[in-house]
């Protein structure tokens, strides 16, 4: 079972994280470096574990961040760092000019098509800006990471884009989420905590981590009438597809 998003270097203590994983049946972990003190922190922990891989970018959050380019385009050389995010636009909290958001999203867009990899993509409240961007700039690899945006949803198998589910799947109120996974084709669906947020309904209100993903893999086959080994295992191969995993 993998993880595909989750962000280690939050937690406290990433390495015993890692080990419950692993008990847990939670072998593979791609974990987000979301600006550069976070790519500091998140290069030693896929350098130490083995199945853990990394992906970095600039979160639109901090569009309004001064930052060397040359440095994460350095870092996305790494063996270990797969893919370019969680980058886009959101909307919902405003936190940063949405020029700024759109100019930023559009550069790493050009970075991952000129390294060949994939992007994880942040969306929130911004489904019209953030396809149209897409078909603009981007031809490669997507992955729609915490999808919650149902309008989009058309737009994304259409795309053939990859359509990743967190915790909030669990949720008595997300019905409307599962019914989105339940439509999801087989080899696009993802799964992923998001740790350290948004722990899944049977661990609510703890701090969510990577072997929490089970409940969240549970729910995902309840909704779409299969068995979660079956679902388990797709997940597995799909994010082995989506990020060129060894």
């Amino acid at each position: 079972m993998i993880d595909t998003h989750a962000h280690l270097d939050a937690l406290d203590d990433p390495a015993a994280a890692v080990a419950r994983a692993r008990e847990a049946g939670v072998t593979r972990i791609v974990t987000i470096g979301t600006d550069p003190s976070s790519w500091a922190k998140t290069l030693p922990i896929v350098e130490e574990h083995d199945g853990v891989y990394g992906v970095a970018g600039i979160h639109p959050h901090e569009a309004a961040l001064h930052f060397d380019t040359d440095s994460l385009e350095r870092l996305l050389t790494h063996p270990k760092i797969v893919g370019i995010g969680e980058i886009g636009l959101d909307y919902y909290r405003d936190y940063t000019p949405r020029d700024a958001q759109a100019k930023l999203f559009i550069s790493q867009l050009a970075l991952a098509k000129r390294m060949r990899l994939p992007v994880v993509i942040h969306n929130r409240a911004a489904d019209e800006d953030t396809v149209s961007i897409l078909g603009q700039w981007f031809d490669g690899t997507v992955v729609l990471h915490c999808f919650s945006s149902l309008p989009l949803l058309a737009d994304a198998v259409e795309q053939g884009w990859y359509v990743s589910f967190a915790g909030n799947v669990t949720y008595a109120n997300a019905e409307d989420l599962r019914n989105a996974a339940r439509a999801v084709p087989a080899e696009l669906i993802l799964a992923e905590t998001d740790s350290p947020y948004l722990a899944p309904q049977p661990v609510r209100g703890k701090t969510n981590e990577p072997a929490y993903l089970v409940h969240t893999v549970a729910a995902l086959a309840e909704a779409r009438g299969d068995e979660p080994d079956a679902l388990a295992a797709q997940i597995d191969a799909n994010a082995t597809a989506a990020f060129r995993l060894p």
